[in-house]
């Protein structure tokens, strides 16, 4: 849904679209005889990066049947992204993901495969972004109901794609989509989990929207006010603002955007729980308010997605919407969610069965 409108700003998608809800959407950059811009092609369900990569970070799951580090981020996804073809609908064609993937995302096989790097410090010199954090939902799943195992997770494999407040993110995130699962949850219990485990401008970042948003929700303010509030608060930790594309008259400009800081911060993720906040944990309206706050569209409605896709389960999705990504992507969305789903039991089992193992031991000391 956040794919044609990426990179628009909120002011934008209102004047071109009035509010996006649908999937059935057309590419702003689509020309009016409707030809795909420079042969790729967005728009009625097509997915983004976000959704292939969080495919391929199941898929290494799958292969190793275990919980993953920065060795599986040089093995695994480089494999994933760079020697595995697949179907890309934004390119109407077979090809290897990393044709599609954004610079920070071809780091990944830049520092790994190229300049075979300790894998613990691939994330390093990267643009610092919310690449890692936007597919590592899957962690999140991982470590149901285990916030803190599942940040530790996350870090551990997404150190090897970015560093600093990215980095921090991705382990957020995840923390967030493993509270999600904890039966009977609710919004707010999610986000002090994530908040617990929050560092630094990540963590100040979402405290300051999760305070607004409180305030927003108290006093009824409708979407365009809250917008405008949550971009405020975000733009001493994320100074990009609206002005989110590269162009030439970017060259050589001086910036502390994409830059590693430790008072830095991702937008999407704060924004993404803002929303959810909000709007009391409502799946669809959440997702539908983070696309229409604009920028990195996509991003904030996949994090507020899966994380209330974790709370609520697959009967918030609409089967027409099931049924127009899987053709229009050429995908089994549910099938691979099913697979999914048995590798991460058989992970689950095998941990209860060390804990028990663990558990059996120390009593044995105590004899």
């Amino acid at each position: 849904m956040g794919a044609p409108v990426e990179k628009l700003s909120a002011a934008d998608i209102l004047a071109r679209y009035g509010r996006v809800s649908s999937l059935n959407m057309q590419w702003h950059k689509m020309s009016l005889d409707a030809t795909a811009r420079n042969g790729r092609v967005r728009g009625n369900g097509i997915v983004t990066d976000d959704t292939l990569m969080t495919l391929c970070l199941m898929d290494i799951y799958a292969e190793v049947g275990r919980h993953l580090d920065a060795w599986d981020m040089a093995d695994g996804m480089v494999r994933q992204i760079a020697w595995i073809p697949r179907y890309v609908p934004e390119l109407r064609r077979e090809a290897m993901l990393i044709e599609r993937l954004f610079y920070p995302e071809k780091w990944i096989f830049q520092r790994h495969q190229l300049a075979s790097c300790d894998p613990r410090q691939g994330g390093i010199g990267n643009m610092v972004n919310c690449g890692a954090a936007m597919y590592v939902a899957p962690i999140g799943v991982v470590n149901a109901c285990d916030p803190k195992a599942a940040y530790d997770e996350a870090i551990a494999f997404a150190c090897g794609h970015q560093e600093s407040y990215g980095l921090e993110a991705a382990g957020v995130f995840a923390a967030a989509v493993a509270a999600a699962f904890v039966p009977g949850t609710t919004i707010d219990a999610v986000v002090e989990a994530a908040l617990a485990l929050a560092k630094d401008g990540t963590r100040n970042a979402i405290a300051d929207i999760v305070q607004s948003a409180r305030q927003l929700k108290a006093q009824g303010a409708d979407h365009a006010n809250v917008v405008a509030e949550f971009h405020r608060i975000i733009a001493p930790y994320s100074p990009m603002g609206d002005d989110v594309n590269h162009t030439p008259a970017k060259a050589g400009r001086l910036t502390g955007a994409y830059q590693p800081h430790r008072l830095g911060s991702i937008e999407e993720l704060p924004l993404a729980l803002g929303f959810c906040l909000v709007n009391d944990g409502d799946f669809r309206r959440s997702i539908e308010d983070g696309i229409n706050s604009g920028r990195d569209t996509d991003s904030i409605g996949v994090m507020a997605g899966a994380i209330l896709g974790a709370m609520h389960g697959e009967e918030v999705i609409g089967k027409a919407d099931c049924q127009l990504l899987d053709e229009a992507n050429r995908l089994d969305l549910i099938a691979s969610a099913d697979a999914f789903t048995e590798t991460v039991k058989s992970i689950l089992a095998a941990d209860q069965a060390a804990t028990d193992s663990r558990a059996i031991s120390r009593a044995a000391l105590l004899i």
